[in-house]
């Protein structure tokens, strides 16, 4: 909004050419989400509390020290991460953006899932919420929506097509197919984040890793010069999603400050679905749908567990983990819950050094 009220009076006023800047604006919307997170935080968790009195349910099959020591925090702090996502990119964003529109109708709706799912949660006391197949099929009705509108903006063929990563003229066109193909991107990826946010801390941080990768890829992608010298497919208009992605941050950061060990709060289905899908759509604009499996290859992992944990039980009655996803496996062999999280978070820091080696690799 600031950009499209000011920056055309810039040259009028030269102060005001500060708007025109990308990279000050990104900055502008990492401080302004991390200001409304330390604003309305405390107030938020002081809600929750009051209206959830007995906190998240916490599953009775899980890692028992659960039970015990995160009985009674209220869930659904992911509405702060929105909210500061949401009001920080409409004040700095480019309006008449449309990538900007489609990310945030896609993180938007997915939020609204997960908050359903909490709150029906909360109202049954149940780890159970929304029935899966409902909860599946509104997650594939929104993405559809979202990456037909992402494809719409972008120009063909690069719009139905996939980048192959290290290799700098590799495109790959699926034509209409790579309508569901991006919509299992989004879907998927919201998924696995959600799948990874069982610990104090353990999600969000990789989120906000493989955020400062993209809004550097948004910003690379959408600069023709950039673009061109590392031999990346530009995608002109993408780069303004790196003020998207500078607002995602700032609200994760801020977000941390209260879910740090012990936390004060969970994130919820209404956290890990919306920053999940927006990394996802994120991904399917600046055509790095591979790169972001290595980037957010921790999500990856935790999600393949899962899968091998079900695969396996079913074949051969057998468990190859303690317990799924992951992280539980290790809880279940001893492991503190700080080492844990911080070993992930060095893993998640090491892959996404490789996901970026992939911008000059070609």
């Amino acid at each position: 909004m600031l950009f499209n009220l000011l920056a055309p009076l810039a040259d009028h006023l030269p102060v005001l050419n500060l708007f025109r800047y990308l990279t000050f604006r990104t900055g502008a919307a990492i401080m302004t989400a991390l200001f409304i997170s330390f604003v309305v935080g405390p107030v938020l968790i002081r809600t929750l509390r009051r209206r959830q009195k007995e906190g998240q349910p916490i599953r009775t099959d899980g890692p028992e020290s659960h039970i015990l020591k995160k009985a009674g925090t209220p869930t659904m702090g992911g509405f702060l991460i929105l909210l500061g996502l949401l009001i920080s990119t409409l004040l700095w964003a480019d309006l008449t953006n449309r990538y900007i529109w489609a990310v945030l109708g896609v993180t938007t709706g997915f939020g609204l899932i997960g908050f359903v799912d909490d709150f029906l949660k909360v109202r049954r006391r149940s780890s159970r919420g929304m029935p899966a197949k409902v909860k599946f099929l509104a997650q594939i009705v929104i993405a559809g929506i979202g990456t037909y509108a992402i494809l719409e903006v972008t120009r063909a063929p690069l719009a139905t097509s996939l980048a192959v990563p290290f290799l700098k003229d590799v495109l790959l066109n699926f034509g209409w197919f790579f309508l569901p193909f991006a919509v299992l991107v989004v879907v998927g990826t919201s998924n696995a984040v959600n799948l990874t946010d069982g610990l104090d801390g353990l999600a969000i941080v990789p989120v906000m890793i493989a955020t400062a990768c993209f809004a550097l890829i948004a910003y690379l992608v959408g600069n023709a010069v950039f673009a061109g010298y590392l031999q990346i497919h530009g995608v002109p208009g993408a780069g303004e999603l790196a003020v998207l992605c500078g607002a995602l941050l700032g609200a994760s950061l801020g977000f941390l400050w209260f879910n740090a060990p012990p936390a004060m709060v969970f994130m919820g289905d209404t956290g890990s679905l919306s920053v999940g899908a927006a990394l996802g759509a994120i991904s399917v604009v600046t055509k790095h749908e591979l790169v972001l499996a290595m980037i957010g290859g921790l999500f990856v992992l935790e999600t393949v567990s899962v899968m091998v944990q079900v695969v396996s039980f079913k074949l051969t009655g057998k468990r190859v983990f303690q317990m799924a996803p992951l992280h539980h496996h290790f809880e279940k062999k001893g492991w503190a819950e700080p080492t844990i999280v911080i070993r992930f978070w060095i893993i998640a820091s090491i892959l996404a050094l490789i996901g970026l080696s992939t911008l000059k690799l070609r």
